[in-house]
């Protein structure tokens, strides 16, 4: 989490695996075709803690294999008949990280090595359980002060700090303090390893740090209020 100045807001820093919905706006509900489909994304959250509440682990595999909800997942071995021939359904704001050159997977897709659907899934119990303790923007208003989680792609930390396409990931101190550098923040403190895991959560402070006192990242020109209920946003993408 970053700490800003006094009365700032405090974004939550997170690896970009977990998306807090499924795509909305496309289709005109999350799960069309199902009356259970809920309306926004708290209810979402809900009932999809609600079908794997026997999971262990906040697991979701149960959800998941729910016969209306199987449907629209492709998964090993099995592809539902509602999931769209290609890449898969993608919310609004993931058509904005594709026009960043950011590179977005569709969270209904649970197959292969750079998939998000599970640990979405698992995000979604955990977001149920936040509820009325710690929010996330945009589907609570952003209070004026105090802590708020908000859903980050961390490429675009490293896109805003000059390092270009194709090559985001950071595994050497020389060049996280590059990156640091570029949001004016001192060389880190040396590490045990320099993986992509350790670098994009202190890159992505970094630029949390300075991204929250920026109003115009608070209210992007592509978010409705509809979105911001249903979908949520990327915090950083216009």
């Amino acid at each position: 989490m970053a700490r800003t100045a006094r009365r700032r807001r405090h974004p939550g820093v997170d690896r970009p695996r977990s998306l807090p919905a499924f795509p909305f706006q496309d289709e005109g509900a999350y799960f069309p075709g199902w009356d259970a489909s809920p309306p926004d994304g708290p209810a979402l959250w809900k009932l999809v803690d609600d079908l794997s509440a026997g999971d262990p682990h906040l697991a979701a595999t149960s959800f998941v294999g729910h016969a209306p909800a199987r449907r629209h997942f492709r998964q090993r071995g099995d592809c539902g008949d509602l999931f769209p021939p290609g890449r898969g359904r993608f919310r609004v704001c993931e058509h904005g990280q594709e026009a960043m050159r950011l590179s977005p997977y569709s969270c209904f897709n649970l197959v292969g090595a750079s998939q998000v659907g599970k640990s979405s899934l698992t995000g979604m119990r955990v977001l149920h359980r936040l509820r009325g303790k710690l929010g996330l923007w945009p589907f609570v208003p952003l209070p004026e002060s105090g802590p708020v989680l908000v859903e980050i792609y961390t490429s675009l930390a490293a896109r805003l700090a000059g390092m270009r396409k194709g090559i985001s990931k950071i595994r050497d101190a020389e060049t996280l303090d590059a990156m640091l550098a570029a949001f004016g923040s001192q060389p880190h403190a040396p590490l045990a390893r320099y993986d992509d895991h350790a670098t994009d959560a202190i890159l992505s402070a970094a630029w949390l740090r300075v991204a929250a006192s920026q109003p115009e990242l608070w209210a992007p020109t592509g978010l409705t209020p509809d979105l911001a209920r249903t979908e949520g946003w990327t915090f950083g993408v216009p």
